[in-house]
Order: C-alpha cells, then structure tokens, then sequence
C-alpha cells in the first residue's frame, strides 16, 4: 500500500512536477489540450496529415514511449484521479495505470492475411478509419484515455477525447501524457486531442464533425444510445451489473476472497466488478463467514435499511400511481466503504473495504448497478435457481458474470445462460481484464455493438487487395 508519506509526495509532484498550479490550472499549456472542439479537431487533422503515413515500427515506437510515461506517472495519476474524481482510491488506480501499460495491445494485433490460390493472391489488411472521436467516462477516466490512445494510435488513427466533466482534468492530463509520448518518439503534435472544459455542446460538435470517422462510447446507456444514433461507425461500451454465482462444490474460503478483492477493488468503479453475489444456500453462512475474514463488514436488515436511504435517491415516477423508483446517489459512487458506513453511524477501520448484506432478489442493491463497495447476497435453493436470477440481474447487458466452481457442467451452463462478455471462473472479476490473468486489458468492453474486449484491431477497417492470376507461386 502506498502510505501517507508517499501521498504526500504524489500531490506536491501533481502541483509543482507536473505543471498545475494551487486553483487546479496547468501552468504550462498542456499538449493537445484546446479551449475549443473545434481547435481541438483543428489540430488533430493537421497532425494526422503526418500520422497517416507512419508505418508499424513507427506507431510501435510511440506505443512504447506511452508505457514508459505511463508506468513513470501512474502513482501521480493516480492521485490526480482520486482528487478529480473524488471516487476509487489511489493505490488501485495506481495498478490500473500500471496495468495499462503493460498489457494492452500494440501493432502486433494488426495481422495481414493472405489469401493464395489458383487465380492469384488477396491480401486483407487492417487499416485505419482517420480521426476517431472517443468519449470517456470520470470512473476510469486516464486509464481510458490511455488505453484507448494506444490502441487508436497502434491502428494508425488520430483521436479526439470529450471526456466526461467531473474528470476533465486527469482526462487532460493524460492527453498531454500521450502528446508527450507522441514527441519523445518523433511524431506530430496534437495527433490526441481534446478540450480543457468539456460539454455536451463540445461532445456535439465532435459527433457531428464530417472530418471524425468513427466514434466510440465508454459510459452510461444514454451515451452509448447518442453515437449509435449519429449515422457513423460507433462502438458503444455500455453498462453492466455483473452477478457472482457460488455454488456447493467451490473452494469457498477463496471464493470469499476473490469476491471481496474484486468488489472492493478500486471501490466497485470497474463496470467488470462484482456487484450481487447468488450463493447455494448450504455454503451461504460459511461464504459470508470468510468474507467477513477478508475485510467484509455484515448489515444486518435495519442497518441495510438505513444504507439503502443513504447510498440511493428516489425517482418521481411519470404516473403518479406508481411508486418512486431508486437510483445511485452520485455523491456515493467509488467512496471507501468505511465512508458509507459513517453515513448511518457504523465507525470503522481501513482493514473494512467491502460492505455486505443478504437480501431478497427484489432488494435495489442487487438490481442496480451501485458502482459501491457494496454486495447484496441472496441465498438460493439450488445452482438452477442462481443461474436463473444472475440472468435476471445482470439485465440483457452482457456485459460481465462471474462463478466460484468446481463443477464443469454447471460452468457450460451458466456461460450459456448469461452469454456475457466476459466470464471469469473461480479469480476476482479483474482477472476478465487480464490483471493477475492471462490475456490483454481493455476499459472500452463493447457488449451492446459486440466488438467486446476492444482491441487495436477494432478500430480498424478491413482493406482487400487482389492481385489476379499472379504471385501464386505453388
């Protein structure tokens, strides 16, 4: 863990390293950052002039240059994030930044083929699309932009940011990170851009400029409804509500702990996260036992009661015959779970990082997505009924599910079943991002236009070139 003194030393790099002064403003102007979209896309074209002609050792290089930055500045960001933010904490952010770096992809997924025969030969290569406009979410907002950057420039695009409002300036911040990657390897300035004050004016403008030729959505369903709806090439990341299932034959002592390790981590924020957990109901008390052992603090019902008002605010049904629905409170999202317990009294240590309580199915802590480090259990009968509710839970999003088992079959059947993105068996629901698990990492995971674990290759169109009745040489 990153202690008091280290933190310390994190702020005063944010303030005086890294160019920001007391009131929040950069102190240098921050390369690739505009007071206008239209600045912003202004540059951006004049710099992908360049940027179009690099070939794949060049954008390699770059690529590079950004993981090197990125592992140099990942505590700063960290820390900038948290104070932006005012969601997650620092040392998880840290791991993201980290994570990041080392394992989303580069040019290597942009694989050529080639396509031999009697009447000559076909190359099918992946190019790119020319400016792509991204809009990012305040939940993962450096981790996103980075990522993002890297994957969009290793598919030889440039790339616009309008990055949500309450993350504008870690979001800038990276920016001006990728443009100084972008320098430091030879390349033109301003190939990443994006806005000091983003708006939904600003977000318009990037949509609907005819020089931006795809766009991707990281974010809320309304976000990812509005780029479908532009008539352009768009990859929406939408939500998720990923349920846990634990069956009778799991290792339940780790299951415990994986379930708490990947619900706490970064205090719920990463849409992949544990957010219900369903438990057969034999291994139940001996599941929350163990969470309980690995930084779990269990409600009882009044006190789940009096979260639910705390952590959630009604919604005024339109007929006024219904009854208030419940949503987020927005102030709670990413707070230390010893913050939300102060809310109805509860003192506690840092050694509590996740929040539990059993509940009925119907209970809003297992049918919103909280983004908290809080997870609602509900005891189940049997595997078929766990299945059946994790379906239900996770809403048609097919975004994450999760299963602590031993049993092969009950696997198949519930992959089936969910037909989610990414399933993660018997790990912490990070590992569907390939922290600590094999495979690269994303934070754009497109579930509702099916590109899913985004890679370079999704920001690419497909080119054919066939050459007739030659070059095929067997």
């Amino acid at each position: 863990m990153i202690d008091e003194q280290q933190i310390n030393k994190i702020v005063e790099s944010v303030i005086s390293e890294m160019n920001i002064d007391a009131s929040g403003k950069p102190k240098r102007k921050q390369i690739g950052v505009f007071e206008t979209m239209e600045e912003a896309i202004a540059a951006c074209n004049k710099a992908y002039t360049v940027f179009r002609h690099y070939n794949k050792e060049q954008r390699e290089n770059i690529i590079n240059q950004i993981r090197k930055l990125t592992h140099e500045e990942a505590e700063i960001m960290a820390k900038l994030a948290v104070e932006d933010t005012e969601m997650g904490n620092v040392y998880h952010k840290t791991l993201k930044h980290h994570l990041v770096a080392d394992k989303t992809l580069g040019t290597s997924d942009l694989e050529t083929r080639a396509l031999s025969g009697d009447r000559g030969l076909t190359l099918v290569e992946m190019a790119p699309y020319g400016i792509i406009g991204a809009i990012t979410p305040s939940t993962n907002p450096s981790c996103t932009v980075i990522c993002n950057s890297i994957c969009m420039l290793a598919g030889g695009n440039g790339v616009l940011f309008n990055p949500h409002p309450h993350a504008k300036r870690i979001s800038a911040y990276a920016v001006d990170l990728v443009n100084r990657a972008v320098l430091a390897a030879g390349g033109p300035e301003n190939i990443v851009a994006t806005v000091a004050n983003p708006t939904m004016e600003s977000s318009n403008k990037m949509v609907n400029d005819p020089s931006v030729r795809m766009l991707v959505a990281t974010g809320g369903p309304g976000v990812v409804k509005m780029l479908l709806s532009s008539g352009k090439k768009a990859i929406g990341a939408g939500a998720g509500n990923p349920p846990v299932v634990v069956d009778d034959t799991a290792d339940i002592k780790k299951a415990a702990k994986d379930i708490i390790d990947g619900c706490s981590f970064d205090n719920n924020l990463p849409c992949i996260a544990e957010k219900e957990c369903f438990v057969v109901r034999g291994v139940a008390d001996e599941l929350i036992t163990n969470m309980q052992k690995n930084g779990a603090y269990l409600l009882n019902s009044r006190q789940t009661e009096l979260l639910i008002d705390a952590v959630m605010v009604d919604i005024p049904p339109k007929n006024p015959s219904d009854s208030p629905k419940k949503a987020i409170n927005k102030k709670c999202v990413g707070r230390d779970a010893k913050v939300l317990l102060s809310k109805i009294g509860i003192e506690v240590g840092d050694d509590i990082r996740c929040i539990i309580c059993e509940t009925e199915f119907s209970h809003p802590f297992v049918q919103t997505e909280l983004m908290m480090p809080i997870l609602a259990i509900v005891r189940v009968n049997d595997f078929d009924e766990a299945v059946e509710m994790a379906v239900k839970a996770e809403h048609g999003n097919r975004h994450s599910a999760h299963l602590h088992s031993k049993n092969v079959d009950h696997m198949t059947q519930y992959a089936r079943a969910i037909c989610t993105t990414i399933f993660v068996k018997n790990a912490p629901s990070y590992a569907g991002i390939g922290f600590n698990a094999e495979g690269w990492t994303t934070f754009t995971i497109a579930g509702p236009t099916g590109e899913g674990i985004t890679s370079p290759r999704s920001f690419t169109r497909q080119r054919r070139c066939v050459l007739s009745d030659a070059l095929n040489i067997v």
